[in-house]
């Protein structure tokens, strides 16, 4: 019900309203971890677990902007759990290589704001005309802005001729990389 709600708002929310069950249940939890803490099994593993990362559990209380699961980060190993039986039999040590260069091109692509299928399908296009000393304006950090500088008709050809505009002024970055020196 919180969710729209500023952080600031939530943040005093949660303090008031689950601050105390959340006490309630660690000060719980390590009277039963007490009472356990010499056997084995499932409840001393949990208990355990929940004594331990008291802590980094009750942080959530600390800042309104945390969220109270960890659904995206569990999708977000479902991606490599699934695909792991795929890759185990990728064919060999070049397959493989080629699958990471792949699926990182597809990752940063992500974290760029980019649709990833979108963007290898232009990469893909542009690759063959493209010079090899400006292979940075083809990252996914650049681009939108290089994208933008193409001719979308020739762009959206699958066959033909594409222009390639003029380099822009490197920034700090791609002039870094460029020189192989980083900083």
């Amino acid at each position: 019900a919180w969710k729209a709600d500023t952080p600031q708002t939530i943040h005093r929310l949660r303090n008031a309203h689950l601050r105390p069950h959340l006490e309630a249940f660690f000060r719980w939890a390590e009277e039963e971890y007490s009472q356990v803490r010499d056997e084995r099994g499932l409840v001393r593993s949990a208990l355990g677990y929940a004594v331990r990362q008291k802590e980094a559990l009750m942080r959530v209380l600390d800042d309104g902007r945390l969220v109270l699961d960890n659904n995206r980060s569990e999708r977000a190993l479902r991606t490599i759990a699934v695909g792991r039986k795929a890759w185990l039999f990728v064919g060999s040590d070049g397959h493989a290589q080629s699958a990471g260069n792949i699926l990182s091109l597809v990752a940063s692509a992500r974290l760029h704001g980019l649709d990833p299928e979108a963007y290898l399908r232009d990469l893909f296009r542009v690759l063959a005309h493209w010079p090899r000393e400006r292979y940075l304006e083809l990252a996914p950090r650049y681009w939108a802005s290089t994208r933008a500088r193409l001719d979308s008709q020739q762009l959206a050809a699958e066959l033909g001729p594409l222009t390639v505009p003029p380099p822009l002024s490197p920034t700090p970055e791609q002039e870094a990389a460029a020189n192989g020196s980083s900083r």
